[in-house]
């Protein structure tokens, strides 16, 4: 169980990225009230937690539902992993766990930022949808192993608040040169990981076995 919930958090801390939504987040509401800031924070986060948790308690429907295997998930939950663990590593913007300029343009001219872009796709983004509907079908059938992966899931939720309310520290005392060191320590990590998800999966297709 605490193997399952150190993978699912390391996952989730690379492809959601507190730090940097903290940064974006900041630039976001450098003209709100402190009062605001909580309010977008708290319910972006909530309604992100709302998300990924259906998306987590669905997806055995949703693979039933377009045939898709196992096998054919953890080998493209592993590629999509493995791009956006590439931009962090260089970090480069991606759209998996940013968002895009005109994106950031339109944020600019909302009032309230809580349900676009901060919910979503900051925190729930498509990596990290893809990431919690691949951990929960790993753990398909062990409710300890899936309740773990629910439990980071939170945890990291939780994480996220704290750095969305504590943004303007944050960045002060990382600034971008060390946000950029930690996207690049945690896409190493990504990448290994995502590596290991494309063996499983092409080990559980069954193709070696023909080669």
């Amino acid at each position: 169980m605490l193997e399952v919930a150190g993978i699912a958090l390391a996952t989730f801390f690379t492809t959601i990225g507190p730090l940097d939504i903290a940064a974006v987040f900041a630039a976001l509401t450098s003209s709100a009230t402190p009062a605001e800031r909580r309010s977008y924070a708290v319910r972006g986060v909530l309604i992100a937690s709302i998300i990924l948790g259906l998306f987590a308690l669905s997806g055995d429907f949703l693979l039933a539902g377009f045939g898709i295997s196992m096998a054919a998930l953890r080998t493209a939950g592993g590629v999509l992993l493995l791009l956006m663990a590439i931009d962090m590593v260089f970090a480069r913007p991606s759209g998996a766990i940013t968002t895009t300029s005109e994106e950031n343009a339109e944020a600019r001219l909302k009032q309230d930022i809580s349900v676009f872009p901060l919910a979503t796709p900051l925190i729930a983004g498509p990596g990290t949808m893809g990431a919690v509907i691949l951990l929960m079908a790993d753990a398909e059938g062990d409710f300890v192993r899936q309740a773990a992966v629910l439990l980071a899931l939170l945890t990291m939720m939780l994480f996220t608040l704290f750095a969305l309310l504590s943004a303007g520290q944050i960045h002060r005392i990382l600034g971008v040169t060390g946000i950029h060191v930690v996207m690049r320590i945690s896409g190493i990590l990504l990448a290994a990981l995502a590596v290991q998800f494309v063996f499983d999966g092409i080990a559980q297709s069954g193709l070696l076995a023909h080669l």
